[in-house]
């Protein structure tokens, strides 16, 4: 198998791993099923593991742990972990050292026997990449999602057959430093995120570049025609350009004009057929029905459109409870996701937000929030910022809502529904990350949905 040979250029040399969060601990226990010498390194206590590094190390793993974890290091091979990025001094020196720096993803691009469809964008990512997978099943191809999404792809890697098909969504720090790009490639749209890690927004611009600018001439690039930035990627494409818009018509592309989704001037599917909420996701539809053309038949597409019912953590519905409807956004990290849920329902919602500051600006959510919301309540490190943009831009609208901020995240949430009367939607959109109280976004989304609940 490919894999099983490319790994073999590693035997007899020290490898590092840096990390162990959910893609890398598959990626150890591959290495060391190879029978290779690996060090893994995390910043956790060993009093702090859990069951699964600690039989990592009874595989033979050896753990470098703690705060001075990335201290004098050195290796042949560096499979760094997403999260760390290769511009950090560390990584710097062990380059320095003459170490070969790679990640699981890329070792996955080297070694993939099939057709690799990758998705990346600010938001967006994991609806548009879950929906072009639902397609291509609905076509009858083998599919394997993964990458960003949450499942590691390398460690499949040798089920795979030339005919499948990987579905990968990517992040910026996967993609920084990646030298390969996948023969269809989407960019959702493009706004400020991840500012707090990224040196500045041409860098985190730079990186999601690498999604497209490795593809060959017969490729194909997906861009959001509406998006300034994503559409003046067009001009540095290497492949062929497939455009969307709900802004314009498109004779060449996918658009939406009067609740009705054309491809190449043609109705394809109205709207209306949709059964996700919000235009948002009529944009993440445009894009999947982009990247699946010639792979999957106009009847699969519309299959999809009536029955997918979505995502976790994305606008999903939670519960109805004495007439109020209870709504999980807990992906929102930025001001652009919240945005476009809030714009998701035609009435005025009680939103819960805040969380872990990633020093991205939040004026653009003010307005939004003053249109759009009838109380915010407001928790975690951001809702200062939260609150300070809406005040500001309450000077301009016609209408400001009610502001309450609940230090205690559950408390927060008991209070949304003390707000509510019948008939009403209650929002738990952040618009930050959740770093501040919760080890994720998915982990936050479901002590939100246990809240409710225990209502």
């Amino acid at each position: 198998m490919k894999l099983r040979s490319y790994l073999e250029r590693y035997r007899g040399k020290q490898i590092l791993v840096l990390g162990l969060g959910v893609s890398n601990r598959p990626l150890v226990r591959l290495l060391l099923e190879n029978g290779l010498d690996v060090i893994a390194c995390d910043r956790t206590p060993r009093e702090k593991l859990d069951e699964e590094v600690l039989d990592l190390e009874r595989q033979g793993a050896k753990l470098r742990l703690g705060d001075d974890y990335l201290s004098n290091l050195s290796a042949d091979v560096v499979f760094r972990t997403p999260g760390m990025l290769p511009t950090m001094p560390e990584i710097q020196a062990l380059i320095r050292q003459g170490a070969e720096i790679t990640s699981e993803m890329e070792v996955f691009f080297e070694v993939c026997p099939c057709t690799i469809l990758a998705v990346t964008g600010s938001d967006g990512k994991t609806t548009t990449t879950t929906l072009i997978a639902e397609m291509l099943k609905a076509a009858g191809k083998r599919v394997f999602l993964g990458g960003n999404i949450g499942t590691p792809l390398l460690p499949r890697s040798d089920e795979m057959e030339l005919g499948d098909i990987a579905v990968v969504e990517l992040s910026s720090f996967q993609l920084m430093d990646m030298e390969r790009s996948p023969c269809i490639a989407v960019v959702t749209n493009l706004a400020p995120n991840h500012l707090d890690h990224h040196t500045d927004m041409d860098e985190y611009v730079t990186a999601k570049k690498q999604i497209f600018l490795h593809q060959c001439p017969a490729d194909v690039l997906v861009l959001n025609h509406d998006n300034a930035i994503t559409d003046g990627f067009a001009p540095e494409a290497v492949g062929v350009v497939r455009l969307f818009s709900r802004q314009e018509f498109l004779k060449r592309g996918v658009c939406l004009q009067d609740g009705v989704i054309y491809r190449d001037g043609q109705e394809l599917l109205r709207q209306s057929d949709i059964l996700l909420p919000g235009i948002h996701n009529v944009e993440n539809y445009m894009a999947a029905i982009c990247a699946v053309e010639g792979l999957v038949p106009d009847d699969c597409i519309r299959k999809v459109a009536r029955s997918f019912g979505g995502v976790e953590h994305r606008i999903e519905l939670v519960r109805v409870r004495d007439g109020v409807t209870y709504y999980n956004d807990s992906i929102a990290s930025s001001p652009s996701r919240t945005i476009a849920g809030l714009r998701s329902f035609g009435q005025k919602v009680i939103l819960i937000a805040g969380g872990y500051d990633k020093q991205i600006p939040y004026d653009v959510l003010g307005p939004e929030i003053c249109v759009h919301v009838k109380t915010l309540v407001l928790t975690g490190a951001t809702a200062p910022k939260i609150r300070a943009a809406t005040e500001q831009a309450e000077k301009d609208a016609q209408e400001a809502p009610k502001i309450l901020e609940i230090d205690d995240f559950y408390e927060a949430v008991r209070t949304a529904a003390r707000e509510a009367e019948p008939g009403d939607i209650v929002l738990f959109s952040p618009a930050s990350a959740s770093f501040d109280r919760f080890k994720n976004f998915d982990v936050r989304g479901k002590e939100f949905k246990k809240t409710v609940m225990q209502l």
